[in-house]
């Protein structure tokens, strides 16, 4: 059974970034001078990043690298707030940030929130419990016997894990109205030290928050878009290609160069099994909602698929005004192709820690 869309919102914090901004920060921050400015320089210029919006301030990371230890003397290290104090700035802005989102879901589906059976978070930049499903509850007033159900720790296409779990909630239902609400606060975690390594995510990280409402198609006008289907792959030889580990100075995000390549690769046999199951082949999707990890993935895609550039256009340009915010970021593309009135059926594709790749299909 599909989950039918009713109604999707989306929320940015109010500090906005602009790609020039966020490379003097870098350079001030990671690298001062010569070579690595340089370096820097040209990694921002192709991250494909225009603007951003995050939770914390530009002045709030120069802080982090001024700040002293208890003796007054500043740390040689120089590796920002611990991981137990980014959490704590996790727990004050990624609640009220979902909020905004759900609370603008709620009012496109035209739906009362005292309605929602069933409650999915995703997220993967933060841990609090009590958190944001208590919040999301407390705040926009939920049932407070509303079941909930959390995404964790997914990476970026944590959303279609989501929407997977939504619609198999609503078919299990045929009461069910289900709530989704993805929220990463990416800017907590950014890199203070020089590592080539870690600064692709400083370079496009942002933040934001993106919410469904959603129920079993039989109990909606099926001119809604409608999720159909979703799919999963775990590419070959790609354990190593990306990783999101915690560490004692927040979480680090790893990318290794072999990313897109391995996307060239073995995505495509995959996809095509995946979209023939369907009953479908890729010149039949009429759009395409694909996570912007990068202007090299999304080149990947489109080289793989047999794509034209302005397939992915939707995409691009979603990355080009508000950065990558990990889960959201599929929503946010799929709000804008609403408005649009694209054409269907739309395939949303994301990819993971692992190298996974996901997909959802809508309808």
């Amino acid at each position: 059974m599909d989950l039918t869309i009713l109604g999707l919102g989306t929320a940015v914090p109010e500090h906005r970034m602009t790609q020039g901004e966020a490379v003097d920060l870098a350079r001030q921050v990671c690298a001062p001078g010569g070579d690595q400015a340089r370096a820097l320089g040209i990694l921002y210029r192709r991250a494909g990043v225009e603007t951003r919006h995050t939770a914390l301030p530009y002045q709030t990371v120069l802080d982090w690298l001024n700040a002293e230890d208890e003796g007054g003397v500043a740390t040689c290290l120089r590796l920002g707030p611990t991981t137990q104090e980014r959490m704590q700035v996790y727990a004050q802005h990624a609640c009220s940030l979902a909020v905004r989102a759900a609370s603008a879901a709620l009012d496109a589906a035209q739906t009362p929130a005292a309605t929602i059976t069933h409650l999915v978070t995703v997220s993967c930049t933060g841990f609090a419990a009590p958190g944001v499903d208590f919040a999301l509850i407390g705040q926009l007033g939920l049932n407070p016997s509303v079941e909930r159900v959390q995404v964790g720790f997914m990476g970026c296409h944590g959303s279609i894990n989501g929407l997977r779990v939504a619609r198999a909630l609503a078919a299990s239902d045929p009461a069910a109205l289900v709530l989704l609400c993805a929220v990463e606060i990416c800017s907590i975690h950014y890199q203070l030290q020089w590592d080539p390594k870690k600064f692709v995510g400083n370079s496009i990280f942002a933040d934001g928050a993106a919410a469904i409402v959603g129920l079993a198609s039989s109990e909606a006008d099926r001119s809604n878009w409608r999720v159909a289907a979703t799919g999963s792959r775990l590419l070959p030889d790609s354990s190593d290609a990306m990783r999101w580990t915690i560490g004692d100075h927040g979480f680090e995000m790893e990318l290794s160069p072999r990313v897109p390549e391995l996307i060239r690769q073995h995505l495509r046999p995959w996809f095509e099994d995946w979209l023939k199951r369907q009953g479908l082949g890729i010149a039949d999707i009429g759009s395409w909602a694909v996570h912007p990890g990068g202007p090299r993935i999304l080149s990947a895609v489109e080289e793989t698929l047999g794509l034209n550039r302005a397939a992915l256009a939707v995409s691009r340009q979603v990355l080009a005004d508000c950065g990558n915010m990990s889960s959201p970021t599929v929503l946010f593309i799929l709000q804008r192709l609403l408005a649009q009135r694209a054409p269907r059926p739309c395939v949303m594709l994301g990819f993971g820690p692992g190298l996974m790749a996901e997909a959802a299909l809508i309808v």
